[in-house]
């Protein structure tokens, strides 16, 4: 008898399940899509912030100690100590190996450039360009292409190999060389494969392959700091604390999470004698932005379902009004307000199956077309997600029905056969 009752419900009231689950159905796909796109944006979203730049830069401990007595600095006045360029490729294999997604070493030297004559001292900065750099059996280029995206060449590119450079828009134009031409500069005849412009400091230098500028400042495997693109995760208060005051579990926690913190620590490891440490700018602005795009999400889906919610509890409140003899007959035959509620409740659930699954299906596509549209990629939709969309279904269902429901075991048998509220 319950199923039948159950059945004939869905049979006699077509328009309004069919409008009850339109609504339901409508909330249920916004929430899969921004579900979908909140669990698998981060990585994404951290890959386009990448074009940011570097997130991390590794420099020799010796230029992170402070070596001060009385307001005296006593460092000595050097050019600072350098790495080795031989442990760069450890850099792949910290534990957070796959999230590093390109590094670019640096080495700045003071030349001359020679001129109509006029010699004139410049700053030369060696680099990689798109150096192959193998560690282990795995083989990988890396370089400023990746690490700094933003570098605009007008030209070619120099070979990493090759002993070509860049020469710097606003330094270009005062030698007024162009691509293709040879300067003599700490007495080498270089060709200039491009003009490079960035906006920056790098507008007034030469930048050249590392092995040129390590030739030139005679120190072979010299390198003076390393700027690392990594993927990671925003800060917050745990990401923050100080690993020497964690230990066990905690430890292990804060060491397997990809905070930048945690990820320069892990270079710090892997480089002998270095000091890691974020590019503080571009790893807050990225914590930042993820933060308010998952919270514009989840806005968004609180509203779609609130709606969907709004929209449940008008149609079964217009079924309910509708059905009032019907449940006045009830209750006269001795139905009790359990038996009442179940029958409707059972309703409810069947009509928050239904739209999740159809919900759960049409927000999975929402959620692919999200991917390539805004990401170029895809959207990858775990399986665990389709019974956690079911429940908030549901729950959004119950959520829009429970005020009809009760009102509706609480008739009076009497008012409601005779059609009164």
């Amino acid at each position: 008898m319950f199923v039948r009752l159950v059945y004939e419900s869905f049979r006699r009231q077509k328009r309004r399940k069919l409008l009850a689950g339109a609504a339901i159905t409508l909330g249920v796909t916004v929430a899969t899509a921004m579900i979908a796109v909140a669990t698998d944006i981060g990585d994404k979203i951290n890959r386009e912030l990448r074009t940011i730049g570097a997130n991390l830069v590794v420099t020799p401990q010796e230029d992170s100690l402070d070596v001060e007595i009385g307001g005296i600095n006593l460092k000595p006045p050097t050019d600072g100590a350098f790495l080795s360029e031989a442990d760069l490729p450890k850099i792949k294999g910290i534990f957070w190996h796959n999230n590093i997604t390109g590094f670019a070493p640096m080495l700045p030297v003071s030349v001359a450039i020679e001129h109509h004559g006029k010699r004139q001292d410049v700053m030369m900065l060696g680099t990689y360009f798109a150096k192959k750099v193998a560690f282990g059996t795995d083989e990988f280029a890396t370089g400023v292409r990746t690490t700094h995206p933003w570098w605009h060449v007008s030209g070619a590119w120099p070979e990493d190999s090759s002993r070509d450079v860049l020469l710097g828009e606003r330094l270009a134009s005062r030698l007024d060389e162009k691509s293709g031409d040879v300067i003599m500069l700490a007495g080498r005849q270089l060709r200039v494969s491009g003009i490079l412009s960035t906006g920056g400091a790098e507008d007034d230098e030469v930048v050249a392959p590392l092995a040129l500028a390590q030739e030139i400042l005679g120190r072979p495997g010299a390198v003076r700091r390393v700027y690392v693109s990594a993927l990671t995760k925003p800060e917050d208060a745990f990401g923050r604390r100080d690993p020497k005051s964690l230990s066990g579990a905690i430890y292990d926690r804060w060491y397997c999470t990809p905070y930048p913190q945690s990820i320069a620590f892990q270079l710090a490891e892997a480089i002998p004698h270095s000091h890691a440490e974020q590019v503080r700018q571009v790893s807050q602005n990225e914590g930042a932005v993820l933060t308010r795009i998952e919270g514009l999400i989840f806005l968004i889906t609180l509203a779609a379902l609130f709606a969907s919610a709004l929209a449940v509890s008008a149609a079964m409140a217009t079924t309910i009004f509708e059905r009032r003899a019907e449940v006045g007959l009830m209750k006269a035959l001795g139905a009790g307000k359990l038996a009442i509620a179940s029958i409707f409740f059972a309703e409810a659930t069947l009509l928050a199956l239904i739209g999740g699954l159809v919900g759960f299906v049409v927000g999975s596509g929402l959620a692919h077309q999200i991917g390539h549209s805004i990401f170029n990629s895809e959207i990858s939709i775990q399986p665990v997600l389709l019974p956690v969309i079911l429940a908030i279904a549901v729950a959004v269902t119950f959520a829009g029905s429970a005020a009809a429901i009760r009102r509706a075991v609480g008739l009076d048998p009497v008012f409601a056969l005779r059609g009164e509220l």
